[in-house]
C-alpha cells in the first residue's frame, strides 16, 4: 500500500507539472497614432539637397566652353530647383585644367561660367540671382597630372551663396 501511495503521489506531481498555466488576457489596444515618418535624404532646399538631388557641377571638353547634353541636363535640374527656391542666390565658378597660361585659363573659365549662367537664365532663373567668377586653373579638384584629372578640373561649379535652408 505504501508503494501505491508513493506511485499515486508521483503521478499527481507529474500531472501538475504538465498542466499549462491560464493565459493572461491581453488588453485591447485603443486608437493608435500613425507611425512617425523619418525623412530620408537631405533637407529640401538645403545646400546638401542641391548638391545631391540636383548636381552642382557641369563638365567641359578640352579647350571648350559649349554645353554638352549632359551639362544641359544638370543645368535644367538646377534651374528647376532654383525656381522652386526663389530666394537662393548663386555663384557659378568657371574652372580649367592646368594646361595653358594663367591668362588663357582665366578667360576660358570665364566663358565656361558665362555659358552655364546664360543657360540658367534662358531657363527662367533671374539674372540678378546669378554671379560668375573664373578661377582658371587655380582650384583643381584633382591635382594629378593626367587626362582623368584634367577632365574633372574642366568644369563650372554652381555655389549657393545665400537663401538655402539651413
Amino acid at each position: 500500500m505504501r508503494n501505491t501511495i508513493i506511485a499515486l503521489a508521483a503521478v499527481a506531481s507529474l500531472a501538475a507539472c504538465a498542466s499549462k498555466p491560464e493565459p493572461t488576457p491581453t488588453p485591447t489596444p485603443g486608437p493608435t497614432a500613425p507611425p512617425v515618418q523619418t525623412p530620408q535624404g537631405p533637407r529640401p532646399g538645403s545646400l546638401e539637397d542641391f548638391r545631391v538631388s540636383v548636381g552642382d557641377r557641369v563638365f567641359f571638353g578640352y579647350d571648350r566652353f559649349d554645353l554638352s547634353a549632359e551639362a544641359r541636363g544638370v543645368l535644367e535640374r538646377q534651374a528647376a530647383w532654383l525656381r522652386q527656391y526663389p530666394n537662393v542666390r548663386i555663384l557659378v565658378a568657371g574652372n580649367c585644367d592646368e594646361r595653358g597660361t594663367r591668362e588663357y585659363n582665366l578667360a576660358l573659365g570665364a566663358r565656361r561660367a558665362a555659358a552655364a549662367r546664360d543657360y540658367l537664365v534662358s531657363l527662367g532663373v533671374e539674372a540678378g540671382r546669378v554671379e560668375t567668377v573664373s578661377y582658371g586653373k587655380e582650384r583643381p579638384l584633382d591635382a594629378r597630372v593626367n587626362e582623368e584629372a584634367w577632365s574633372v578640373n574642366r568644369n563650372a561649379h554652381t555655389n549657393i551663396v545665400s537663401g538655402a535652408v539651413s
